[in-house]
């Protein structure tokens, strides 16, 4: 296996076992059981610790997410800290192997691309690495990555991309065979990537060469699943010969992708992996599903179309594990881009905006399917704006941590989704059974979707009912009595603030959902029996005194009884001087407390 800088240095030999870390011999895959039990968190390796307030040392590089103690300035978790605390099952590292558009050579100054430029598929990225000159370095540096994250309990997916090759005429593929490994059309390359060139999977060497590479990366590296960038270009035939060869070594290594109908020159008979034909392929190959995202958050490429989030507007069914990744806006930035046209400032926290995200997470963790969000989702990431950041600065893309402090009552909203994602079994059915009987008790309502599930054999929950309120404007009121087998009561798990395995409050009868938010109720029988949380929170509100917009909210959390006394954080303290508090004492109760601080824009240094 010969690794080089991007440049003309000469190959040479590797020997991989000499480059493993310690233990990776003993390396073992956290356990897992069924795909749908997957939720995915997506990130880039520069993205997550080039800003200095990931408090993260070796910045954009594989050893970045080995670190664990880092906390930005307020002192809350970042990096693999923070992934951890979220509870998510799998990371996926975008493109990860050896990409052409950033010099490994100059890999200190500020080169950024996602990765979707492949050039040698089989080996790390060396500007990722600590030394890209020496290739035993960038092979240890993400084994031990992977290492990390398996010791921690976390899975490791990769982006991949074999659809096409960033060169042509200087592409491997091209000196061995001249046009064998390429699709074209007459004289012409096909180009359905959009890349200048389409790859031809469907050749037996080809396929070969896929095959043989992803069970390198499973083997070699004990990666734990695939995401295949443009999926759709590839065959259904080479899709399922992949599958089979990744069974031989770990059945529950994932395998899913885009699966978009692209126009490509394959050979007559090609069947191949699109939405339509997905049952061509192995029930275990899974897809986007770009409509059902757009549902949710409005049309990719119009800035301004407005989907359920923020406007109520149900197209079809809601039911989707996915509203954002790397490509396009980030949902924070595609919500202030269609309902604040003419905001400048994307960062600025709006608390209609807020109230979305919080509904947003509802609707994906309540979900069938694996469950898949953007890193830094959970706090309202943005990008300001750019809607294709592929080359952007990594001043843009970097995660700002110090967002987790503005945010930080979403980042609890999320954790609360994911731990009751986790404990109804039914959310994650790996059958089609949950999906096909679910239970739409009360639809008619402009802008709401409200479904009961019932829980699968020896479940923690009987029944939960999801109300998901998409009106903007208005609060809307659901009879809980026409959910099927109806029982009396019902414990609240979710609300617009708070969501978890707390009691919130018990109901019954006819519920009142405000704009913008989620419901998810639990029969009382069941909630009682498997929920013994003794956790209490506080949710602390900053309005400011002129406008009297909410410009934060923070969550305190403490054991049910305990004494609590609130004090502003610092990150609120930095701009802006209190003038007023209520509510600042207490006892944690398993209801949520409140407590408020009037505050007024500071102009001086904190």
């Amino acid at each position: 296996n010969g690794i080089a800088p991007d440049t003309d240095t000469p190959f040479h030999q590797l020997d991989l076992q000499a480059a493993d870390p310690d233990g990776f011999d003993a390396d073992v895959r956290p356990a897992f059981n069924n795909a749908t039990d997957a939720v995915i968190y997506e990130i880039h390796i520069r993205d997550l610790s080039s800003d200095a307030s990931s408090g993260i040392r070796n910045t954009g590089k594989f050893l970045g997410l080995t670190e664990r103690g880092t906390k930005n300035r307020e002192g809350l978790a970042t990096g693999l800290d923070h992934i951890l605390d979220l509870g998510v099952t799998h990371v996926q590292i975008l493109p990860s192997f050896d990409y052409a558009t950033v010099d490994e050579t100059k890999h200190d100054t500020a080169q950024f691309n996602w990765g979707y430029d492949p050039k040698n598929y089989n080996v790390p990225e060396g500007s990722y690495s600590t030394d890209p000159y020496h290739g035993e370095v960038r092979v240890n540096e993400m084994k031990q990555m992977i290492k990390t994250l398996h010791e921690n309990g976390i899975r490791v997916n990769m982006d991949v991309v074999y659809n096409h090759t960033y060169h042509l005429a200087d592409s491997w593929f091209q000196k061995t065979v001249p046009d064998y490994y390429y699709r074209k059309n007459g004289d012409h390359y096909s180009d359905g990537s959009g890349c200048g060139n389409d790859t031809a999977s469907e050749h037996k060497m080809f396929r070969k060469f896929m095959i043989d590479s992803i069970t390198y990366w499973a083997s070699e590296y004990h990666i734990d699943g695939f995401r295949f960038d443009l999926m759709g270009l590839h065959d259904c035939d080479t899709m399922n010969q992949i599958r089979y060869a990744l069974d031989e070594i770990n059945p529950q290594i994932l395998m899913y992708g885009e699966a978009w109908d692209l126009k490509t020159a394959c050979d007559d008979g090609t069947v191949l992996a699109t939405q339509a034909n997905m049952d061509k392929l192995d029930s275990r190959i899974g897809a986007f599903d770009d409509t059902v995202r757009d549902a949710i958050k409005g049309k990719t490429f119009d800035a301004t179309d407005k989907g359920f989030l923020a406007s109520g507007k149900k197209t079809g069914n809601i039911k989707i594990g996915l509203s954002g990744c790397h490509d396009n806006y980030t949902l924070y930035d595609k919500l202030v881009s269609s309902l604040y046209p003419d905001e400048k400032d994307f960062r600025k926290r709006h608390a209609n905006l807020v109230e979305m995200t919080k509904l947003n997470a509802a609707t994906i963790f309540s979900a069938q399917g694996m469950t898949f969000f953007l890193a830094g989702e959970e706090f309202c990431r943005s990008k300001d704006g750019d809607e294709n950041s592929f080359k952007s600065p990594a001043t843009l893309n970097m995660i700002d941590w110090e967002s987790v402090n503005n945010y930080s009552d979403v980042v609890e909203y999320y954790k609360g989704m994911i731990q009751i994602h986790k404990k109804f079994n039914a959310f994650r059915d790996p059958t089609t059974t949950t999906a096909k009987n679910l239970d739409f008790f009360e639809n008619d309502t402009k802008g709401l979707v409200a479904f009961a599930v019932d829980g699968l054999e020896n479940d923690n929950f009987k029944k939960v009912a999801v109300l998901l309120n998409g009106n903007p404007d208005k609060s809307v009121k659901v009879d809980l009595s026409k959910i099927k087998n109806y029982s009396d009561d019902f414990v609240i798990i979710a609300n617009d603030e708070t969501a978890g395995l707390r009691n919130l409050g018990t109901v019954s009868g006819t519920v009142e959902v405000p704009q913008s938010s989620a419901m998810i109720l639990v029969d009382k029988d069941s909630f009682d029996k498997n929920c013994h949380s003794t956790e209490g929170a506080v949710v602390v509100d900053y309005i400011d005194n002129k406008t009297g917009e909410k410009v934060s909210t923070e969550i305190v959390k403490g054991q049910v009884g305990d004494s609590y006394s609130v004090t502003p954080s610092d990150s609120v303290r930095r701009k802006y001087k209190i003038v007023n508090k209520e509510s600042t004492t207490g006892k944690f109760t398993s209801e949520n407390k409140h407590c408020k601080f009037t505050v007024e824009a500071y102009t001086g240094e904190y």
